[in-house]
């Protein structure tokens, strides 16, 4: 009876360690980092030793794309694996539709543990960062987030924060207080036995550029601009550092899909390094302004170090971690427009699966690779034609010279669009589309936030103020 009893534990610890198996998931995201911005990429001034280290041991993917030219709509991809225009996120500060199926939701309803530290911008306001309510109506806990530490925008030094909605100070660079706090998390959660799935959104390197003088010392001589903006992209590097040690030292790195990526492309005042040589910023459809330094890190899985040129893009990221996490499909039965690339992190895919559209405002374009087709009025139809194989820097318009691709292209690329306006007009909403999406807002004349204006707006982030700022 006692062996039998013995051997009845045995097989329980097993189907917990077989539990246990699927891994923890970390997807790290920078705001405003260009796609030149790295040391592996070559920056003349920059150092990104962390950065350069998950470059050298994991999957450096040098061909990655944000979902969209500026930030809110690219969260919403990351979120979903949809284009912002389906969940309402058409623009920054655009609140996302609470019907959504995220990543975090299905995550969460498998059994991980879920938990998002630092900026969201996706609730609906506009401005810089201030703590998320717990009254917010679209607060990371309605998406999936069991547990969460947020700003609704970028936010700076010594930030303040909203824990599961309760306004917070802290004292530190931005960075390294999300990923403090992040540690402690994975402390707590390790010793439940479950794994987890966390989303660390920097608020750096966004404006103003307010950086720690040691972290700002090393690039002295390059202007006060640079000088904060370095700076704040070394403390990122140098957190992202410490995490990577607390999950060896934990015995859990192995088995941690560490996943990084910026939300767009650079912006203009730190040219033409920040997006290596390739054309547009942040807000543009051409290369500089979606493509964006991507690298993973997932031991048990990529054993080889490689660099990556297969197109890929953060609407990937929920199929590709469904299917990493073991969930076959996506339940809601809406569109998707990612596709899963864990066979490229095996090593097995070496072609994407389909084009990568994006949609944005009045502007638009469809990867087909090598070729991409692009629009900045595409109601309009009018596009350009590129070959990004032998034209990265999108310097010759093949539109007439390459007809039969053109007409391939942008026929595929009416259908797609279609669909999405479909998705806007609500047929993937359950019922319909009920109640108008709503617009965007000022915090800062919010009613809820009243109470701590007067502490808010003594910092740097608020020098900034402005209807329209991102």
């Amino acid at each position: 009876m006692k062996h039998a009893l013995i051997f009845l534990l045995f097989l329980a610890h097993g189907a917990l360690a077989q539990t246990d198996a699927r891994p923890n998931i970390i997807l790290l995201m920078s705001d405003d980092q260009g796609w030149g911005e790295t040391g592996y990429r070559g920056h003349p001034q920059l150092r990104t030793p962390a950065l350069d280290d998950m470059a050298a041991h994991g999957l450096r993917m040098d061909h990655f794309y944000a979902g969209s030219p500026v930030c809110s709509p690219t969260r919403a991809s990351v979120l979903t694996g949809r284009n912002n225009d389906r969940t309402a996120v058409s623009s920054v500060g655009r609140p996302m539709r609470t019907g959504e199926t995220t990543i975090a939701r299905l995550l969460r309803d498998a059994g991980y543990a879920t938990a998002h530290f630092g900026k969201w911008h996706l609730s609906g306001f506009k401005g810089p960062g201030a703590p998320v309510l717990a009254s917010d109506a679209r607060h990371p806990g309605v998406f999936g987030y069991e547990y969460w530490l947020a700003s609704t925008n970028f936010f700076d030094i010594d930030p303040m924060l909203g824990r599961n909605g309760v306004p917070e100070a802290f004292t530190g660079g931005s960075s390294e207080v999300v990923i403090r706090e992040a540690m402690k998390y994975i402390d707590s959660v390790k010793r439940t036995g479950k794994p987890f799935f966390m989303t660390v959104w920097f608020g750096s390197p966004h404006d103003p550029w307010q950086a720690a003088e040691s972290d700002r010392a090393p690039y002295a001589g390059q202007g006060d601009r640079a000088m904060h903006h370095y700076g704040e992209i070394a403390e990122m590097d140098r957190s992202i550092g410490l995490l990577r040690g607390r999950l060896r030292a934990m015995g859990i790195a192995d088995n941690t899909i560490l996943w990084f990526n910026s939300d767009n492309g650079g912006v203009k005042p730190f040219a033409p390094s920040v997006n290596g040589g390739l054309r547009g910023f942040k807000g543009d459809l051409y290369e500089g302004g979606i493509r964006v330094p991507c690298v993973i890190e997932w031991p048990a899985v990529i054993r080889k170090p490689r660099i990556s040129e297969m197109p890929a893009s953060t609407l990937d990221i929920l199929p590709t971690l469904a299917e990493a996490a073991g969930l076959a499909t996506h339940a809601s039965g809406r569109p998707i427009d990612g596709a899963s690339i864990l066979g490229h992190l095996h090593g097995s895919l070496r072609e994407r699966p389909g084009p990568i559209p994006f949609r944005y405002q009045q502007k638009a374009a469809w990867v087909d690779y090598p070729f991409k087709l692009i629009s900045s009025k595409f109601r309009e139809g009018t596009f350009e034609l590129y070959d990004l194989r032998h034209d990265p820097q999108e310097t010759t318009d093949l539109i007439t010279r390459e007809p039969s691709i053109a007409k391939r292209l942008i026929e595929a690329f009416q259908a797609w669009n279609a669909s999405v306006d479909r998705s806007v007009a609500g047929a993937d909403q359950p019922g319909g589309l009920t109640v108008h999406d709503p617009p965007a807002r000022a915090w800062i004349s919010a009613a809820e936030y009243k109470p701590f204006l007067e502490v808010l707006l003594k910092r740097p982030e608020y020098r900034l103020v402005k209807a329209e700022e991102d």
